[in-house]
């Protein structure tokens, strides 16, 4: 794994989301009750940023059409049919390290 420092933790306040750069793709970091999780940044519908997107729980609405994910398996609730990515994620001291894959 290669994982690489995306942000700071104090930088995803609870229950919001940041688009980071890693692994030349846009990943959307989000910040569950205190747990970090990353997936693609686009939503499989029609692109829509999801970093942006209303979290509840480990759900994020896509802000542009509504399709929900929850973010730490990248099921699509909205079609059983889409999936987004999800990747590992880890915190050592305040950086975020993601490992998005080459």
């Amino acid at each position: 794994m290669a994982f690489e420092k995306v942000a700071d933790v104090g930088s995803i306040p609870s229950g919001q989301g940041l688009i980071v750069e890693s692994g030349g793709r846009q990943i959307a970091v989000f910040n569950c009750e205190g747990t970090l999780y990353a997936t693609q940044n686009n939503c499989a519908h029609r692109g829509g940023p999801l970093a942006d997107g209303l979290i509840e729980g480990t759900v994020v609405t896509c802000p542009w059409h509504g399709w929900e994910y929850d973010v730490t398996s990248g099921e699509c609730h909205t079609n059983p049919k889409a999936r987004i990515a999800t990747f590992p994620v880890k915190v050592e001291g305040d950086d975020v390290l993601v490992d998005a894959g080459a």
